[in-house]
């Protein structure tokens, strides 16, 4: 019932009647030409992007790429030095952040420490001026999807980083917003609670149906949050698309490296018939230890992982190769091993490091 109260709260907009209200639009968001820099340093070049209503778009990216700039420009809190950003089918270049009717979720958690968790999560509903019974009635709502309600009079320091967590998003949550902004809220979280909170994110999301922009370093984050991943490197859009997608189909050689844990191996060498000079890229899942293989090497290294074993394979002085072989192995170092794999899984691609036609697929 208090699911249910809160999803029918945050799907209608703010003081207008349920069964008035028009449709939502099916574009959420739409980014157009943003542009962002700061002195010489072009933060935010040509970024082009649409969210649908209801998305969960995870943006990723080595640090530096702009990532975070991307999203404090969607929230308000930068300005774009050209460019159109248009929420809901409104143009909100000039509005403010409260403005804007987003809800923003920082890594830092961003909590008062003076004031108890119940204080943290009423202090945003006190400015919106709310009534007192309607306040306590989101608090708690918010409280019991949270598991928060054994903490409203504790302050932050008497809290764990999981809990500080979901206090923050508990307080993004009040507010009812009409979008979900979310800049690396785990990377402070060790890997169980990184885990149970990503779940609680996603359960959240699959419940309120709110379009959430996600931001992290961390391309397996991504890879089991996202509807649809954005890769940028260096101020702009490599790739958008399903996670999947981008797994067996990334655009270049960035974003094929960047997406897939352990990382896509490259070989330089003509492997495939017409390949010529071609980029050969291949995933550690897709080699295989071969009596005939066209790949041979040393073991370095080799890791027990129970269900996986990872093994990094020397083929050439300094060239190492990572396979991923299902179940449990033993090597001993120096091993000798020869390698193949198939040639429909190989990605092939050019001197620019763009992705091109597999000949021998």
């Amino acid at each position: 019932m208090i699911w249910q109260a809160i999803c029918a709260a945050i799907a209608s907009d703010v003081g207008e009647d349920t069964q008035n209200r028009k449709p939502r639009t099916m574009i959420a968001l739409r980014l157009t030409d943003i542009q962002k820099s700061y002195s010489d340093n072009h933060v935010l070049v040509d970024v082009n992007l649409e969210i649908a209503d209801g998305e969960f778009v995870v943006i990723v990216g080595p640090s530096g790429c702009g990532k975070t700039t991307l999203l404090r420009v969607i929230a308000g809190l930068e300005m774009p030095d050209a460019g159109e950003i248009v929420l809901f089918d409104q143009v909100v270049n000039d509005m403010s952040p409260a403005q804007r009717g987003i809800a923003m979720v920082f890594q830092s958690y961003a909590l008062y420490p003076h004031l108890t968790v119940f204080k943290n999560l009423q202090f945003a509903l006190d400015l919106a001026g709310l009534s007192h019974d309607e306040i306590n009635q989101r608090i708690m709502d918010v409280a019991d999807i949270l598991s928060l309600q054994d903490y409203l009079e504790r302050k932050p320091s008497e809290l764990s980083g999981g809990q500080r967590q979901r206090v923050a998003l508990g307080r993004a949550l009040v507010r009812q917003p009409r979008m979900f902004l979310f800049d690396e809220p785990l990377s402070n979280l060790d890997a169980g609670l990184r885990m149970n909170t990503g779940i609680e994110i996603a359960d959240l999301h699959r419940t309120l149906k709110t379009p959430i922009i996600y931001v992290t370093h961390d391309q397996t984050e991504a890879m089991t949050l996202a509807d649809r991943i954005v890769v940028m490197r260096e101020g702009r859009i490599e790739q958008v698309g399903a996670p999947l997608g981008l797994y067996n189909a990334p655009a270049n050689r960035f974003v094929a490296g960047f997406i897939g844990s352990p990382a896509m191996n490259f070989i330089e060498r003509d492997l495939l018939p017409g390949s010529g000079a071609a980029c050969v890229g291949l995933r550690p899942e897709h080699l295989r230890i071969a009596e005939k293989g066209r790949l041979a090497g040393k073991v370095l290294h080799y890791e027990r992982l129970g269900t996986d074993t990872h093994v990094i394979v020397d083929i050439d002085e300094g060239k190492h190769l990572t396979v991923r072989l299902v179940g449990q192995w033993e090597f001993d170092r120096e091993a000798e091993v020869s390698l193949d794999f198939d040639n429909s899984k190989a990605v092939l691609f050019d001197k620019q490091g763009d992705r091109i036609q597999n000949p021998g697929g």
